[in-house]
């Protein structure tokens, strides 16, 4: 990291990302090294700035708890393979972040000695301060829960700027921009916008989280390289809820 001498002014000093699982996926379940590589370029970017960063990664490219209703499994034993599934991306982005310098910890809402460090919030913001990235894995620890809910809870704990949730699209639109072309992008919308309009950005738990704490969320393109490097250095860049 660079000294406090040569660090620029960030928008946002101490953020969370927001990572599904499918964004480390491409087309195809699983993990794509080619992917997984790119996201931690660009976090590493971010990391070189002297920004202090913790991960949300999801798991829907391993497995989804909801999907395991649909085998037959009750939601509660669905949700912890899920949450469990969220330590392998984990893992993975740890270990890629490894190999470009960039020190980080995976810190685990559900107890796994040996793979995972136990996730307290002390613990978390000791190692932020210290210039590690945060891998908080395991979603809250508990059923029922999103791990965007899982997201929105880390930043208002650890204190967080703002909450930057990765998507495949601009920002936040009118409809779905992949499937409408008169959706109209909002550079800026209100909490209270997006949930009477109804827009699935993240689920209504955690955007009624954010609203409550006032911790603004930035939806982003994750695909477009240096996106997070502009929203943190001030540029425009996605669409800023708050």
């Amino acid at each position: 990291m660079p000294s406090d001498e040569q660090k620029p002014s960030l928008r946002f000093n101490r953020i969370v990302l927001k990572l599904s699982g499918e964004a480390l996926a491409g087309e195809k379940t699983g993990i794509n090294p080619t992917i997984l590589e790119y996201v931690c370029d660009e976090i590493a970017s971010i990391h070189a700035l002297g920004a202090q960063i913790a991960i949300v990664p999801g798991a829907g490219n391993i497995f989804r708890g909801a999907a395991g209703e649909a085998l037959g499994m009750n939601r509660v034993a669905g949700d912890h393979m899920g949450m469990l599934a969220t330590v392998i991306n984990s893992l993975a982005i740890k270990n890629a972040l490894g190999k470009k310098g960039v020190e980080s910890a995976v810190m685990s809402a559900i107890e796994m000695k040996g793979i995972a460090e136990p996730y307290i919030i002390e613990k978390a913001d000791r190692h932020l301060t210290k210039g590690r990235v945060v891998i908080a894995a395991g979603g809250t620890g508990h059923p029922y829960f999103t791990t965007d809910t899982a997201a929105a809870l880390r930043a208002v704990e650890l204190g967080a700027g703002a909450l930057l949730k990765a998507s495949r699209v601009e920002g936040v639109y009118s409809g779905n921009p992949e499937k409408d072309p008169d959706a109209v992008k909002f550079d800026e919308i209100s909490f209270m916008e997006v949930i009477k309009k109804g827009l699935r950005v993240m689920d209504l738990t955690s955007v009624s989280l954010c609203m409550d704490n006032r911790m603004p969320i930035v939806v982003f393109n994750l695909f477009k390289k240096g996106a997070m490097k502009k929203i943190l250095s001030g540029g425009k860049a996605g669409t800023i809820i708050s």
